[in-house]
């Protein structure tokens, strides 16, 4: 009779504490079990990531983004034809969360979009434009050119985290938000 009780005051309480209690169980939910068992399915560590900067958007759609990119790919040998051949390859958005599959880093090839450890505390996801047999460069889509300084240029397997699979819109905000208002919070650390 007790859990009933719980359960009943988490989903129909109207309190203030009642919201804090469900927000804290759905935290401690998502933080314990869905993102372990998540990760262990997908054979990641990190099962999925919010997308919290617009470095892979495609400003005005596709053919807008490509006519201001496309010398930079070009002169790599990645011709429109072969871009659109990519996956994500109409890019994704700030707010957006990726779903990500621990694939063999041996196998990731040009075009695929990476999660990796750059020389940040937050992984980065951005996509793949060269490939040696030890190492990956990436690049954000709107971003002019690789960024040395973030770490893109030499991904080595120990700083590989997944290859994105699938794109869910707008279900990143809520980390994005949290994440801003503790930075108002503590001064902007």
């Amino acid at each position: 009779m007790r859990l009933k009780q719980i359960w009943n005051y988490l989903w129909h309480g109207e309190g203030a504490l009642s919201w804090v209690v469900t927000f804290a169980v759905a935290f401690i939910l998502v933080k314990f079990v869905l993102l372990p068992v998540g990760g262990l399915v997908l054979g990641t560590s990190f099962p999925v990531v919010a997308v919290v900067s617009s470095s892979m958007e495609h400003p005005g759609g596709f053919d807008v983004w490509w006519e201001k990119q496309h010398a930079w790919y070009e002169t790599r040998g990645i011709t429109k034809e072969i871009f659109l051949t990519y996956p994500q390859r109409q890019g994704f958005n700030k707010g957006d969360v990726m779903v990500l599959f621990g694939t063999d880093f041996n196998t990731i090839i040009q075009g695929d979009v990476v999660v990796f450890w750059g020389k940040h505390t937050q992984p980065i996801i951005h996509r793949v434009v060269n490939r040696t047999d030890m190492l990956l460069t990436t690049k954000g889509d709107n971003n002019l050119y690789t960024f040395p300084e973030l770490g893109e240029d030499k991904i080595s397997q120990t700083k590989y985290l997944g290859r994105a699979v699938l794109r869910v819109p707008y279900a990143g905000w809520p980390k994005i938000w949290a994440v801003e208002l503790f930075r108002v919070f503590t001064g902007g650390r």
